[in-house]
């Protein structure tokens, strides 16, 4: 063990930045601190604008030989990364949970699984990347996918390691060097995947992870000239510091953002599928960037709808997410707590009734929260709270369904129960979301473009868009004619 090496749940996690392969220290620190309770995980060596630009000129420096590395080796090694993630699968999802306090079942069975086929996928998706030749006056066009240069990525607390490797699997696999930097409330599990990338055979500098605030280390790397793609998902607030700062170097940005998204339930659903869909917006003690916080229904079933959810949420379980019997876990951070509260508290005040919840727990817990008797255009129902508290509305046609779900500035995704396929496609249509679900939620495959509308983002990811986002793509035209026989 060593002044840079804490313990976390029998696991050695180093606290220092990873920049050019090595492991660098700063001089200044930040506390880590576990949301289950409250305990002093350690201190996290804190970045500056020197970091940020050590780690640039590393992955700058590195990015020529990646770039040439064929895609078959690319492939390989993002395999063999894929491969240590999933050696390492217990030892990641019980930090992560100790880090971030969400439920260790979910880390175990299907967060950490994803972190592996997030290289897996993004590796093989490398491979059958192409565009078929087409023909202009006898001349044959080429598509091709190249390199950009170093990425900057700029990850959430909500799922640490998960939303890492979305964005740090293809700017890899394209070919690109890496600068991530991980949230400064759940930092841990980026530092270990440094460890797992250089066992797998990442070359130094191809991969460096910075840590610290986003104002300090954070805005150094956004606003350097040699980064040529930035990757964000956080708020709105931070996206627009970004953006601005992108612009000076005309630097392309990828940003997904928040949510405000709508659940519709109409008469003719299926009402126990309905409330599971509703019940399940409280996963991840509601830090969930996709959930559906807004839940809609027709009016003549809003009372027994109502009923069946209280019914249904009264059965969940909050608690150590260590236990496998929670199904809710702590919020991540004091400050997060009180910006929960507050909205609830607001909102009760402005004449909100809250069904279920309203209140805190101890610690950093916030009892699973439904109000009703909500103004469209009040705070509770505009703005995303980020945190176990759901609102419900009622509508009496489809038109003001949709002019209620498309009526906030976000436009992430939306959430549909009906039992009628004509509906479900008229309503569908005019939903101004990224990604829709018709009697399902979370139902995620990384070849579907992923992204929001509106305040919700810029720009779509996954499959073919992510490596259209992480290269500069090239037609080649070719003539027909023009060349020397050789033979």
């Amino acid at each position: 063990m060593t002044d840079h090496t804490l313990t976390v749940a029998g696991v050695a996690v180093d606290t220092r930045h990873w920049i050019g392969g090595e492991r660098v220290a700063s001089a200044e620190t930040f506390t880590d601190l576990s949301p289950i309770d409250g305990s002093t995980l350690g201190e996290i060596s804190r970045g500056t604008a020197t970091e940020a630009a050590a780690a640039v000129v590393a992955a700058k420096a590195a990015f020529p030989g990646w770039a040439a590395t064929p895609a078959a080796e690319r492939a390989r090694i993002l395999h063999a990364v894929a491969d240590g993630v999933e050696k390492r699968l217990e030892d990641l999802a019980i930090v992560e949970t100790t880090d971030n306090g969400a439920l260790l079942r979910s880390h175990r069975r299907g967060v950490m699984p994803r972190v592996a086929h997030n290289f897996r996928f993004f590796a093989d998706w490398l491979l059958r990347l192409g565009h078929d030749d087409f023909d202009t006056r006898g001349h044959t066009n080429h598509v091709s996918w190249d390199p950009a240069g170093p990425c900057v990525l700029i990850t959430p607390w909500n799922a640490p390691l998960m939303l890492a490797t979305w964005k740090v699997a293809p700017a890899l696999a394209a070919g690109n060097t890496v600068v991530l930097k991980p949230a400064e409330w759940s930092p841990l599990t980026a530092s270990l995947l440094a460890d797992i990338a250089a066992e797998a055979g990442l070359p130094a500098g191809v991969l460096n992870i910075v840590q610290g605030y986003g104002a300090e280390v954070g805005s150094a790397l956004v606003s350097h000239p040699d980064v040529r793609r930035i990757s964000f998902t956080g708020s709105v607030p931070t996206a627009k510091h970004i953006a601005a700062s992108a612009a000076a170097n005309l630097t392309p940005v990828s940003l997904e953002l928040g949510g405000k998204s709508p659940l519709l339930v109409f008469a003719d659903a299926d009402l126990d599928l309905a409330v599971d869909l509703a019940v399940e917006q409280y996963d991840n003690a509601g830090q969930v960037c996709l959930a559906a916080t807004r839940i809609l229904v027709e009016e003549s079933v809003a009372e027994e709808f109502t009923s069946r959810f209280t019914e249904k949420a009264a059965l969940l379980r909050q608690g150590d997410p260590r236990d496998e019997s929670t199904d809710i876990g702590p919020g991540i951070h004091a400050r997060q707590l009180e910006k929960i509260d507050g909205f609830v508290q607001r909102a009760v005040a402005a004449g909100a009734r809250a069904v279920i919840g309203g209140h805190r727990g101890d610690g950093l817990y916030y009892a699973p929260t439904l109000l009703t008797d909500v103004a469209q255009d009040s705070e509770i129902v505009q703005e995303e709270v980020f945190g176990p508290v759901l609102t419900l509305q009622t509508f009496t046609s489809e038109e003001e369904a949709v002019r209620l779900a498309n009526d906030t500035r976000f436009g992430l995704a939306a959430t549909l129960a009906t039992g009628d396929r004509e509906r479900a496609a008229r309503v569908t249509a005019q939903l101004v979301a990224g990604t829709v679900w018709v009697n399902c939620f979370f139902v995620r495959d990384l070849q579907a473009p992923f992204g929001g509308s509106r305040h919700s983002g810029v720009g779509r990811e996954g499959g073919t868009w992510s490596f259209d986002f992480y290269c500069d793509l090239k037609n080649t035209v070719t003539a027909p004619k023009g060349w020397r026989d050789h033979g």
